[in-house]
């Protein structure tokens, strides 16, 4: 997939847990799994802001696109 999540990166810089941060923005850490590990079709911008908000960062540092090697 051409997008790419970078929500872990961005966890271990600001060492921030998981589980902190999915109490913070109110999603279940079973849903922040699934958003780390890009395992989702979409993201509620709602719910990208509240990340940005408490990890101190833009949308384009938690995604990146990379284009496919074809």
């Amino acid at each position: 997939m051409p997008i790419t999540v970078r929500l872990d990166v961005m966890l271990a810089e600001r060492k921030v847990k998981s589980k902190d941060l999915a109490a913070h923005i109110g999603i279940t850490e079973a849903n922040l799994s699934l958003l780390k590990s890009g395992k989702v079709k979409g993201v509620r911008f709602a719910t990208l802001e509240a990340i940005c908000a408490y990890l101190k960062c833009q949308p384009g540092d938690l995604l990146r696109y990379e284009e496919d090697a074809d």
